[in-house]
């Protein structure tokens, strides 16, 4: 039978959505109502942890939510290491002087805004809703299986997203790291990086000799082999990174830029190359998809159009090509269907209910021919209850700690995520 979940969940979405884009129309009532609302969604989460019937299945959950969160860092750390990697290899006068794609979404943006009315044109133009905004989305969503609105467990949610995450940043940085392309704002690189203005001696010796003569790729291709001669390679700074210092090598740091490895990773931000696929598209995305399958309804259908308008935005304003959007979108559903078959959140449950249920199918069936809805309750309820049993075994305290814990580290979550990702 398909879940069927209450309201409540979507106006609480759409309430945050809106009360945060105030930050654009009136900021005196966006500093009001935003930390009131923030105040009463913790309060609400707060007051409703006594009553929440499914921690034994947050317990079974915590250690795969760890894993995968694990997971998730380990992958964006890899890709810091291919963002920054990429930008340096080839120097900054390489992106200053590359001129960017021909990307026909840019055009037909353009070409709408001369035919569609002014006020749809500004409604496209204006920053509706960007990453925080999908990141608190999907932290609603978890929050709400202690509303009954989601299925639980709220951290088997939670783990799968941040495990979908993970695959879908490791296949971008392969993506990215593979070719590199140039920027469709060919200024980022010079206002953000200070990397050395030229190339790497790798860029130096395979790729500086054949970038533009059609004649010297020819003879590459012939002869399969690095003929020209380089000359004498220019250097870089070699500062002492200690058991880190092979890290020198792909992130080519400068001596402005201080002695730590970790500070450097940390201005690399989104990156200025273009990076294919978008980033930001994913983490949309894969909400929109979590979303649509645990809570469905209108709301799912509104999150699929900030999802649409967020696309356009990425495109609209360079941030990204066309054909980076594009494929963030197929590949954030694909992962997330794919990660359906291989985690099971809620099969274990299910199974217990209709265990139960076909021990007593035969009184249900009995007792429905009798018209006796009294029994026909009292069956269910068994059924319900016995499916909880196992839940409800183990050390009330223990859980009581489990549950304080849990509901402390996921509003930190919550916190660090407003923090480290309000400028998108």
């Amino acid at each position: 039978m398909r879940w069927r979940a209450p309201p409540s969940l979507g106006v609480a979405a759409m309430s945050y959505v809106a009360i945060d884009y105030l930050r654009h129309i009136s900021p005196t009532w966006h500093a009001r109502l935003q930390p009131a609302l923030w105040s009463i969604l913790a309060l609400a989460a707060v007051i409703r942890v006594p009553f929440y019937k499914h921690w034994f299945s947050e317990f079974r959950a915590a250690i795969p939510f760890v894993a995968s969160m694990l997971f998730m860092l380990s992958a964006l750390l890899f890709e810091a290491l291919s963002v920054r990697f990429v930008t340096a290899v080839l120097g900054l006068d390489w992106h200053r002087d590359t001129p960017p794609l021909p990307d026909t979404g840019q055009w037909l943006l353009l070409a709408l805004n001369e035919k569609l009315p002014h006020v749809i044109v500004e409604i496209l133009r204006a920053r509706i809703i960007g990453l925080h905004h999908f990141l608190m989305l999907f932290m609603m969503l978890a929050f709400s299986v202690l509303f009954d609105s989601v299925e639980a467990p709220g951290l088997g949610l939670g783990a799968r997203y941040m495990f979908t995450m993970a695959i879908g940043r490791l296949l971008r940085a392969i993506s990215f790291v593979s070719t590199i392309l140039p920027s469709a704002r060919p200024w980022c690189a010079t206002a953000r990086f200070r990397v050395p203005a030229y190339p790497h001696h790798w860029a130096q010796k395979y790729y500086v000799p054949y970038a533009s003569d059609a004649n010297s790729i020819h003879q590459l291709i012939q002869w399969d082999i690095a003929y020209a001669d380089t000359g004498k390679y220019l250097g870089d700074y070699q500062p002492d990174w200690g058991l880190m210092s092979f890290l020198i090598d792909y992130l080519r740091p400068t001596a402005s830029e201080g002695s730590s490895w970790y500070s450097l990773l940390k201005k690399a931000g989104g990156g200025c190359n273009d990076l294919l696929y978008s980033g930001h598209m994913l983490v949309a995305v894969l909400t929109a998809m979590a979303w649509t399958e645990a809570y469905g309804g209108f709301s799912s259908a509104l999150i699929w159009l900030f999802v649409m308008h967020s696309a356009q935005r990425e495109i609209r304003e360079r941030h990204h090509y066309t054909v980076d959007c594009v494929v963030a979108i197929y590949v954030g559903i694909l992962l997330w269907k794919m990660t359906g078959y291989i985690w099971p959140v809620k099969d274990a449950s299910r199974g217990r209910r209709l265990t139960k249920l076909e021990k007593i199918q035969g009184r249900l069936i009995q007792a429905a021919k009798d018209s006796d809805m009294d029994k026909v309750r009292e069956l269910l309820e068994e059924v319900e209850i016995g499916s909880q049993e196992s839940q409800n075994k183990g050390p009330n305290r223990a859980m009581w700690v489990f549950a304080c814990a849990t509901i402390f580290s996921a509003l930190t979550i919550v916190l660090l995520a407003f923090t480290w990702t309000s400028d998108g």
